[in-house]
């Protein structure tokens, strides 16, 4: 934990930048008796009934001192996709840092050896050279500041019916459009020290 909430007090470095990531799902759902025409002042009306179409899973990386966020959203979640959202992160996002400072949870394939599973050896150890692992604690993934922007995201976005991939990729990429033209930063309030005071109880009795 202390790891994690120093990490969020560095400055801004644009060498080092510092990117959360975090995943979560969402369930397809068709409408098969449809819904009534859109109307001004009006929410969206449509019939309970809704039918499985499957489930996809979304990445979301967010760099909270940038005010910048990116939602990729895939069939499934596995280390062989999360090498490839790592790959992109690396050699597409942030080309010219010098490392990038990763927040992650600590799931069992949040490691290098994903990368090392879908890439050339050499390719894969250049990716994993250019980050910087950090884990939030078990139970802890409210650490996460990924975690808080995923939260906004299904308030914002996610919170209807999507029937297809399609659907809900065009639905995130405007949401992520619309969040990254205005910039919203994140400025992370809990420290070091107010977690020693206020989570007191989590730390050994001497």
């Amino acid at each position: 934990m202390e790891d994690v909430l120093d990490v969020y007090q560095r400055p801004q470095d644009a060498q080092r930048p510092l990117v959360c990531l975090d995943e979560s799902g969402k369930a397809l759902q068709a409408t098969p008796r449809g819904r009534l025409p859109l109307a001004p002042g009006q929410p969206v009306r449509q019939d309970y009934e809704y039918k499985r179409q499957g489930a996809c899973n979304l990445f979301l990386m967010l760099a909270p001192l940038l005010g910048w966020r990116k939602v990729q959203v895939t069939a499934q979640h596995t280390a062989y996709d999360l090498a490839e959202q790592l790959r992109q992160l690396v050699e597409e996002d942030f080309p010219d840092a010098e490392c990038i400072v990763l927040v992650t949870d600590n799931l069992s394939t949040h490691t290098p050896a994903c990368l090392y599973e879908r890439f050339p050896a050499a390719q894969a150890r250049r990716i994993a050279a250019k980050l910087e692992w950090h884990f939030t604690p078990e139970h802890g993934s409210w650490l996460n500041v990924a975690e808080c922007e995923l939260s906004v995201l299904t308030r914002q976005c996610l919170a209807q019916r999507f029937a297809t991939q399609a659907d809900l990729e065009h639905a995130t990429a405007a949401w992520q459009a619309a969040r990254n033209a205005a910039h919203r930063t994140v400025k992370w309030q809990f420290t070091t020290a107010e977690a020693r005071i206020k989570l007191h109880r989590l730390y050994p009795s001497l």
